[in-house]
């Protein structure tokens, strides 16, 4: 079944790898006859004629209403999904084409014991009152015989328009007027993000994930009753608060001690934010290192999915155990004594963003279940061309999905879903080795630790800049520089 979907206008690159995710949780893909765990075919799409992909108007092929409605409701970047009955260039062009929609699949909708209710919506433009009732008229064609009801009605109608009136819609100018009319299958939950929202929330740090940016993560993973989930840089928790939500098990770790057990005090921790929404508490928060994983040397496959946010370099910088004197072998190895364990820190060094992400496919790559996802985020500097063949690889994993997140002129990060499609073995891991060699020597102009954090605070060339980023060229619209 064909629906009309449209997204809310933010986070472009983000849009169609969310629904498709949420599409695999909800059944829409048949398994292979070889119980692979990878989805067979990506979801069919379509654009409305003339539009551009920044678009948030889009045609996608769904299995049911079921899945339709499940998707809507669940995801961060889907304002609804419709039925569609007609649309057109011209008031003419929609009154025929809805004329000629089977009476079959209307008229269960129009019946005299039902109630509805018709919203117009107009993108990236606000009409009056006035204008939204002549419109609603303009539908008399449609023989509605049902009662109307704004509050809580059977079934919800939309009449929706956007305009061809240059850049100030917020897409680009080529996109032409064109009207939507349909039946609302499923929309979004409003209430979700101001809920979570990180202004209102006990204990965040300088790192805390956004609340819309931690659900989409959790989306990617699949997060969902029954799955365990993990974080090996959990800090205060935003990602796990996310999957936590959607009813997946949590477990969480942290380089800094104080982070996982102590926080701000006893009522302001990693433990309390949990608290506040009423979620259960993860399984565990360990003090552990992504360096030197603390799992035991035959556990594997136990999560269903790793999300995470690695340090960068650049609000906070990558840390890993032993302290620079030790990693050197100026000083010995050294036991914590007794009476200092509690309190005792240990001392760390430098991490930079290659090793920390090769630990990080190293770590999922042994204890994620097959078919189970790795979700992270990527850092570039976007003067450079990015492609696929710049992000990090593993043998036993496949890509299939890389949103970009345009975060300054020169900054952006890539959320990176990775599928684990191979078993781990020792032969695996030390292919993997080399890959890293390999992509370590590839990136290492911008990769080594500290340099990310110059390339994005300190001045480049002023003539180089100017050229790349002009802000006077930069596209009005919301979407991808170009």
């Amino acid at each position: 079944m064909w629906f009309l979907c449209v997204f809310f206008h933010r986070l472009l690159d983000y849009r169609r790898p969310e629904v498709e995710s949420l599409a695999e949780l909800f059944g829409a893909f048949e398994p292979m006859e070889d119980g692979s765990p990878v989805r067979p075919l990506s979801l069919e799409w379509n654009l409305p004629q003339n539009h551009h992909i920044d678009s948030p108007f889009h045609f996608v092929n769904l299995p049911s209403e079921d899945v339709a409605r499940n998707i809507a409701r669940r995801s961060m970047l889907v304002k609804g999904i419709y039925e569609l009955w007609g649309e057109g260039i011209t008031d003419d062009d929609l009154e025929k084409a809805i004329r000629g929609f089977p009476d079959e699949r209307k008229l269960p909708y129009l019946k005299p014991e039902s109630s509805f209710r018709i919203t117009v919506d107009n993108f990236g433009k606000v009409i009056s009152f006035q204008e939204q009732n002549e419109r609603i008229r303009g539908l008399s064609y449609i023989p509605f015989k049902g009662r109307v009801d704004l509050r809580n009605p059977d079934h919800k109608f939309w009449l929706m328009e956007i305009d061809d009136y240059g850049e100030n819609n917020g897409l680009p100018p080529v996109v032409e007027r064109r009207i939507f009319f349909g039946r609302e299958v499923g929309a979004a939950d409003r209430k979700l993000l101001p809920t979570y929202q990180l202004k209102s929330r006990k204990y965040i740090g300088p790192t805390a994930m956004d609340a819309e940016i931690a659900f989409l993560m959790a989306n990617q993973g699949l997060a969902r009753p029954g799955k365990l989930i993990y974080d090996p840089f959990v800090g205060t928790g935003s990602i796990l608060v996310a999957a936590a939500h959607f009813g997946a098990m949590t477990m969480g770790a942290d380089i800094d001690i104080r982070v996982v057990r102590d926080g701000r005090g006893p009522d302001c921790n990693v433990w309390s934010n949990f608290e506040q929404y009423g979620l259960p508490k993860p399984l565990s928060l360990m003090r552990s290192d992504n360096n030197l994983p603390p799992w035991r040397s035959g556990l594997k496959e136990v999560f269903d999915a790793i999300i995470c946010d690695p340090p960068y370099g650049v609000r906070a910088g990558g840390r890993k155990s032993g302290g620079r004197k030790l990693l050197k072998g100026a000083v010995d190895p050294y036991t914590v004594p007794e009476e200092k364990r509690f309190n005792h820190i240990p001392s760390t060094a430098a991490y930079s963003l290659a090793e920390c992400v090769n630990d990080l496919l190293e770590l999922a790559a042994r204890m994620l279940v097959m078919g189970g996802r790795l979700v992270f985020f990527f850092p570039v500097l976007r003067e450079d061309v990015v492609t696929v063949a710049q992000f990090p690889e593993h043998p036993c994993f496949t890509l299939i999905a890389s949103c970009e997140q345009i975060l300054s002129l020169r900054y952006s990060r890539y959320l990176l879903t990775m599928v684990k499609t191979g078993h781990y073995t020792e032969e695996i891991s030390e292919l993997a080795r080399k890959k890293h060699l390999d992509f370590r020597e590839n990136h290492l102009k911008w990769m080594e630790e500290g340099n990310l954090h110059s390339a994005v605070f300190s001045s480049s060339d002023a003539q180089n800049t100017k050229s790349l980023f002009d802000r006077d060229s930069k596209p009005k619209y919301r979407g991808k520089y170009v």
